[in-house]
């Protein structure tokens, strides 16, 4: 089996050409690896439960310290099986951020459960403990704690509230698979293994990403492992008796391969991250029109994304379309929060309930972050933007 290997044009620059996420470069270091895998599932036709499923599965429960891992679609999918699996009714509230991807509250809406955003705090974007608190009611069931951009949310205040108020705690760790956090006692845990259930995507951007749709649910309970293996599989324990109402949610065998070959490579692939993220933060700091990403004390931060917060004063618009005009890409993770989403207007929430979550809608760019990032590129990217931020002055 052999797959032809593009040749990548070199920019004006004479460096490789800057991406959000460099994923070819990536793939040709794990090609010959890859490839070999990838024949073997081809020519014994395992598509679907073949025998790279279960591997995967064991490896990465070996990595993040958890007895199970349960493969499925996707990581919308993992959250609307975890949910599921927890037997939460509609009606029953559930707590999320109002900063974070759609698919976070989508399924919360798509299970006719209540969603109940709160806001973030502002120094790591991520769910704010006091705002939780808040917000816990009598119909609240479970929180959802999103790790945001690669760091893990305070979960030593978040299990603290669930265990004080009975609810169930699912972590979205879709962005951080990799990442730890570490307790007051110096107990650390992966992203994803400290709740009842853990989520994650393995759509290609991420940390862990395959070359398609992929994602997976962590647990450290035995009985909740084998609901949710049920959940995933159309409500079936045994073949054709369906006990539950499930849903049909499956990792495929060539991207269980993909994910396999990869994750020997995860701790490295965030190093390189952090490298980037530490140039970054050097050749930025000094600048007064933006804030750097906040590295919490409690977590190390694995930079799914690098996001700056800028200063009014910038004309965020102006800026990106001059970072695109010289070859640099750059995005807006998210322009808009929850409550103000169409198919989220909720008459709970006014203008103004939310004031760091539309603030920094409002403020925040990421720049390239991905393994591949090189000495060219890092000093091409700061040393433009530093010189753009001035022409881009409202």
């Amino acid at each position: 089996m052999h797959f032809r290997k593009k040749k990548i044009r070199k920019s004006d620059t004479g460096m490789e050409p800057i991406q959000m996420v460099d994923l070819r470069r990536q793939y040709r270091k794990i090609a010959a690896e890859l490839e070999t895998r990838w024949a073997d599932i081809l020519a014994q036709a395992a598509f679907i439960q073949g025998p790279d499923v279960a591997r995967f599965a064991s490896n990465l429960a070996d990595y993040l310290g958890v007895r199970h891992v349960i493969p499925c679609g996707n990581g919308t999918d993992a959250l609307q099986a975890a949910m599921m699996a927890l037997g939460l009714q509609p009606g029953d509230e559930v707590i999320t951020t109002d900063f974070t991807f759609a698919a976070t509250a989508e399924v919360i809406a798509l299970l006719r459960l209540t969603p109940v955003l709160v806001d973030v705090s502002p120094d790591t974007f991520n769910i704010d403990p006091a705002a939780v608190e808040r917000a816990i009611t009598p119909r609240t069931r479970a929180i959802v704690p999103v790790h945001l951009f690669g760091q893990c949310a305070p979960m030593r205040e978040i299990l603290d509230l669930a265990h004080r108020h009975g609810l169930y705690v699912i972590e979205d760790a879709c962005q951080a698979t990799g990442a730890e956090y570490t307790f007051p006692d110096g107990r650390r845990c992966k992203a994803g293994t400290m709740g009842e259930i853990g989520c994650t995507s393995f759509f290609p951007s991420k940390n862990l990403g395959c070359y398609g749709d992929g994602g997976a649910l962590f647990t450290q309970d035995d009985r909740l492992a084998g609901k949710l293996r049920q959940v995933v599989n159309h409500g079936m324990k045994v073949r054709y008796r369906h006990d539950e109402i499930g849903c049909n949610s499956r990792l495929d065998t060539l991207q269980a391969a993909v994910l396999d070959v990869k994750l020997p490579h995860l701790d490295a692939y965030n190093a390189a991250r952090r490298r980037a993220a530490d140039f970054y933060d050097r050749a930025l700091s000094g600048c007064e029109w933006l804030k750097t990403p906040v590295r919490a004390p409690y977590a190390t931060h694995i930079f799914h994304q690098y996001t700056l917060r800028l200063d009014d004063a910038i004309d965020r618009d102006a800026l990106q379309a001059a970072l695109k005009e010289a070859g640099i890409p750059a995005a807006v993770y998210y322009p808009v929060p929850l409550h103000k989403q169409k198919a989220y207007r909720d008459a709970r929430y006014r203008d103004g309930d939310f004031p760091v979550a539309e603030k920094l809608c409002d403020s925040v760019l990421s720049l390239p972050m991905h393994t591949e990032l090189d000495e060219e590129q890092l000093p091409y990217i700061t040393e433009n933007l530093l010189r753009l931020i001035k022409t881009c002055l409202k």
